[in-house]
């Protein structure tokens, strides 16, 4: 028994010796919006991935995950469409998964607003511009004919407060987020969003660099795996995610307020014939004309930005089983030849005494 006691502890120990530390850096802070890694994580599918994965919030003043994967500061992070303008500027990035297909970001009116479409923006009061995170909604609105240059911009310090005042017209929002909280204070809002009017953008994209893939393409792979495995987890159990968000990662959260970000976030996520995280150079392609980037395909070609799964989850999964046999092999040969030499020298002694009886009679 202790014998395989230690074989044990030595398997383990050599299963823990491989497991990989990795940082994946949020956009914001701990929400339903990075749910599928918080149940990777929770359901052990990156530890199956031999990852030992450490999930870190944004900081809300200066949430740029760009920088800090680029920097080193951790492997992996979450970021908007305007990645591809980082590629095209040079910047190494490289873009894993798109887990929304659809971009979050709209524009929220007053149930009473007389904006029902984006032509009806002229002349209204707007909240600031120019953010590259949401550049989608400018573009809706120059599509639409409006000159977002004219339009006065409303540039205080309680954004929510003043658009329930009505001190301007239409705030920039995420979907899961001011909408609920102007649902909570009996504001009625509603939304209108880019998609709805042809300008239809990926949406908080897994990427990394150059740098991580290139010097370790098993573990980008195998993280990317894991993580998508957890966002089809987590839209089939979501109210297991929402308890498990609550519980470890933001209690702050009420569940009404996670269920709210699950359901309208949903059909974002999973839509029908697309499987969760799925992309394409055409779609790129087509975002890049709509931002109005130009750029050379011969000098940035779309193919080393967008990542190509490959499928080396099997021979992973092989190479352990291998290490693991190999390393039982070479425990259990000392243990066998010392079995037969026990036997040999037990069958000799039994020999030796049924001799010396005989010689004793």
């Amino acid at each position: 028994m202790r014998i395989i006691a230690t074989l044990m502890i030595l398997i383990t120990n050599s299963l823990a010796c491989a497991t990989e530390s990795v940082v994946l850096q949020l956009k914001w802070t701990h929400q339903f919006q990075f749910a599928g890694y918080y149940m990777a994580k929770e359901k052990g599918f990156y530890e199956q991935a031999g990852l030992d994965v450490t999930i870190l919030p944004a900081d809300s003043s200066n949430p740029d995950t760009q920088f800090k994967v680029l920097a080193g500061q951790a492997h992996f992070g979450v970021t908007h469409s305007a990645i591809l303008q980082s590629r095209m500027q040079g910047k190494p990035v490289v873009a894993l998964a798109a887990i929304l297909q659809s971009s979050p970001y709209c524009w929220m009116v007053k149930e009473d607003s007389d904006i029902y479409t984006p032509k009806d923006f002229k002349g209204k009061r707007i909240s600031y511009l120019g953010k590259a995170e949401n550049a989608e909604l400018m573009v809706m609105l120059q599509q639409a004919g409006v000159d977002i240059t004219k339009l006065p911009l409303y540039s205080g310090l309680s954004p929510l407060r003043d658009f329930r005042k009505g001190l301007y017209d239409a705030l920039q929002v995420y979907v899961t987020n001011e909408p609920f909280k102007m649902r909570q204070a009996g504001v009625a809002t509603r939304q209108i969003c880019p998609k709805q009017y042809g300008v239809n953008v990926y949406g908080d994209i897994l990427f990394t660099s150059e740098n991580t893939l290139s010097q370790k393409p098993n573990m980008v792979e195998h993280f990317r795996s894991a993580s998508l495995m957890g966002w089809r987890y987590a839209m089939l159990n979501m109210n297991e995610s929402i308890d498990v968000i609550r519980s470890k990662y933001n209690p702050d959260k009420s569940k009404a307020q996670l269920a709210y970000e699950a359901d309208t976030l949903r059909p974002f996520i999973t839509q029908a014939g697309i499987p969760i995280g799925s992309m394409s150079e055409n779609r790129w392609h087509w975002i890049a004309q709509l931002y109005g980037y130009t750029f050379d395909k011969q000098q940035i070609p779309l193919g080393d930005f967008v990542y190509h799964p490959k499928n080396i989850e099997d021979s992973y999964q092989w190479s352990w089983m291998l290490i693991t046999a190999s390393i039982l092999t070479l425990l259990c040969v000392p243990l066998y030849l010392h079995l037969i030499f026990s036997r040999h020298l037990k069958y000799r002694i039994m020999q030796s005494t049924q001799q010396h009886e005989k010689k004793v009679e």
